[in-house]
C-alpha cells in the first residue's frame, strides 16, 4: 500500500474515533433514565440502538434493566403470520423498566406509541397485498395497549377482521 493512502486511511479512522464515541464509554457515563429514555422513543433508530443493546447486553449490565418479555402477552406474537414479537419486548422492556424508576405514568403514553410506530415499521416489511391487514392489527394492538394497558384486551374477532383483508 502507498504510503499517502496509508496515510489518509490513518487519518480517517483516527477522525470516525473521534467523532463516534464507544458504546462502552456511553455505558459508563450515562444515568439509567438516560439510557432508558434514548431507547424507548418512537424512532427508527431508537429501536435499532435498543435492538443492538439487547443483543450486546454486555457493556449495559451495571444498569440492572429488566429485559424479560411475555411478547404479546395473551395475544399471538405471530397474529396471522406477522411478526410482532420483537416490538412486544421493546414495549415490555419500556414499561417495566420505567415501573422500576417509578416514571412509568409519565412515560406510558410515549411507549405505547412507541409501540405502535415499531408495528407499523414492521407491517412496512410485508407484502402491498398483506400490508393492510397487518396495519390493520398493529392498530388493533396499539389500542389495546394504549386503553387498557396490555395486550390482554385483543379480541379474537379483531384478528378475523384482519384476515378477511388478505382473503
Amino acid at each position: 500500500m502507498k504510503r499517502s493512502v496509508r496515510r489518509t486511511l490513518v487519518v480517517l479512522i483516527s477522525a470516525l474515533a473521534l467523532l463516534a464515541p464507544s458504546v462502552a464509554a456511553s455505558a459508563a457515563t450515562d444515568s439509567k433514565a438516560t439510557v432508558l429514555s434514548r431507547w424507548t422513543q418512537t424512532a427508527a433508530s431508537s429501536s435499532t440502538a435498543w435492538n443492538d443493546a439487547r443483543l450486546n447486553r454486555a457493556p449495559w449490565a451495571s444498569y440492572g434493566f429488566d429485559w424479560t418479555t411475555d411478547y404479546c402477552s395473551s395475544s399471538p406474537d405471530n397474529p396471522l403470520g406477522f411478526n410482532f414479537s420483537l416490538s412486544c419486548w421493546r414495549h415490555d422492556f419500556g414499561y417495566r423498566n420505567y415501573k422500576d424508576l417509578g416514571a412509568f405514568p409519565a412515560n406510558k403514553d410515549r411507549l405505547d406509541d412507541m409501540f405502535y410506530a415499531d408495528l407499523k415499521r414492521k407491517c412496512a416489511t410485508y407484502s402491498t397485498v398483506t400490508r393492510p391487514a397487518c396495519y390493520s392489527l398493529a392498530w388493533t394492538y396499539y389500542q389495546a395497549v394504549s386503553i387498557f394497558g396490555s395486550l390482554e384486551a385483543v379480541n379474537p374477532s379483531d384478528i378475523d377482521r384482519a384476515r378477511e383483508l388478505v382473503e
